[in-house]
């Protein structure tokens, strides 16, 4: 007996995840004359995130035009399709293998497929209450936003009436949304950070909507029997709270889906989460790419989607042996425990010092904690470049690579901040 599946296909690109990345990648290599390009998705309709979020704004860059959640992907869906995209829902991939075979299994039973290139564009779950470790009783109307954005838009159910969300992010005034939608009306947003993850200028619409914040909180409790009644927490100062309320939106500390990543030939970076790679979006195995959020947590839709069509081009590239490398790629190494991740996490020697229109024009910091001061790359004991940094946790923060590009160094380079 033997546990290889029984059928076997072939394709020119296969996709894994059809969310905005996953699309818009797809899209782009059918416009620039690939063959074969097949989505595996393994929700019963493609779309990803944006089907669930039935509010604006959505589709502005793309399509010129300001859209819902589930009109902007419905969109992403019916453009591919258009160009010859075969997309595969209820489709699982099982397992990566080395050169991009990939088994898969659907209601027809296993099979496998092989193609010459794989995309990984399976994004991002929020972290659960389990795993960020909050106390309390067991009972139900405690959601993340992703359940809450399905309840109220794919189902039309009101979950409670006076919820609080527990984090600050961008996705958690999402969330407030949502509850609009249905005439929820959350009491509060409280944080266990010290200020507002989300930009500050979004902190007056809490205000607006009659929402108390409450930053720096710490053991946060749920109360309740059956279903929710309050949540209490320490505040700042040491003082106990407790807010009554009939349900909790845990929001945001999203991970990348990169189950598929354990035990695969690809490399995962574990400050990211997502697998490790060059500036092109290539893994450590050259048949893999990959492409939106399983890079990092978190970027919004429209990054995603231009991340997904300059993916496509380096993919093309690829197929026509202009990224070919025989030497090991520079690795950019974050050592300072204020960085969490550096993206790209390496640098193909290949084209350092040639055409530099292919290729990412920036690295993407992530941070642990706030950073204020000068970011610093080392090649050995030669200063690469310095430049300033400001910025925080889960926000954007995008620096040139070109001078790394232009002076094509020979070693890792080590990345540290210096006040």
């Amino acid at each position: 007996m033997t546990d290889a599946p029984q059928k076997s296909e072939q394709c020119d690109v296969a996709i894994v995840g059809g969310g905005t990345a996953g699309l818009a990648l797809a899209s782009e290599l059918k416009r620039e004359g690939v063959s074969r390009v097949i989505i595996l998705e393994r929700e019963s309709e493609a779309g990803g995130i944006p089907r669930h979020c039935g509010h604006y704004p959505f589709g502005l860059r793309e399509y010129k035009r300001l859209l819902k959640g589930p009109d902007y992907a419905h969109r992403n869906v019916e453009a591919a399709l258009k160009l010859g995209v075969d997309i595969r829902t209820d489709t699982t991939v099982t397992k990566l293998h080395a050169g991009g075979a990939l088994d898969i299994t659907t209601n027809d039973g296993p099979s496998r497929l092989e193609a010459s290139r794989v995309v990984l564009a399976t994004g991002v779950r929020e972290s659960s209450r389990a795993q960020r470790f909050i106390s309390g009783d067991r009972v139900s109307g405690v959601l993340s936003t992703a359940a809450l954005q399905s309840l109220v838009y794919l189902k039309g159910i009101k979950p409670f009436s006076r919820p609080v969300i527990l984090g600050s992010e961008l996705v958690s005034f999402s969330a407030i949304n949502t509850c609009r939608h249905l005439g929820i009306k959350p009491v509060a947003m409280i944080e266990e950070t010290a200020g507002l993850i989300a930009q500050r200028m979004l902190q007056p619409y809490l205000t607006l909507n009659g929402i108390a914040l409450h930053t720096g909180i710490k053991q946060p409790y749920i109360h309740g029997s059956e279903t929710v009644e309050a949540i209490s927490f320490t505040a700042p100062d040491g003082t106990p709270n407790r807010i009554e309320c009939d349900g909790v939106i845990v929001s945001g500390r999203f991970r990348p889906e990169a189950a598929l990543l354990r035990h695969s030939p690809i490399e995962v970076d574990p400050g990211s989460g997502g697998p490790i790679i060059d500036q092109f979006g290539r893994s450590s195995d050259p048949a893999y790419f990959s492409a939106g959020n399983l890079l990092r947590p978190v970027e919004t839709s429209g990054f995603c989607w231009r991340e997904g069509v300059a993916t496509a081009k380096h993919i093309l590239a690829d197929l026509s042996g202009t990224l070919s490398e025989n030497q090991p790629p520079i690795r950019l190494i974050a050592k300072d425990p204020a960085l969490k991740f550096i993206l790209p996490q390496r640098l193909s020697v290949c084209s350092l010092s040639n055409d530099q229109s292919l290729g990412m024009k920036h690295m993407q910091i992530g941070a642990n904690q706030p950073i204020n001061g000068q970011l610093v790359a080392r090649s050995g004991s030669d200063l690469i470049w310095s430049c300033p940094i400001k910025t925080r946790p889960v926000r954007r923060t995008l620096l040139p690579l070109d001078a790394i590009y232009k002076l094509a160094p020979t070693r890792d380079i080590e990345l540290t901040i210096e006040s």
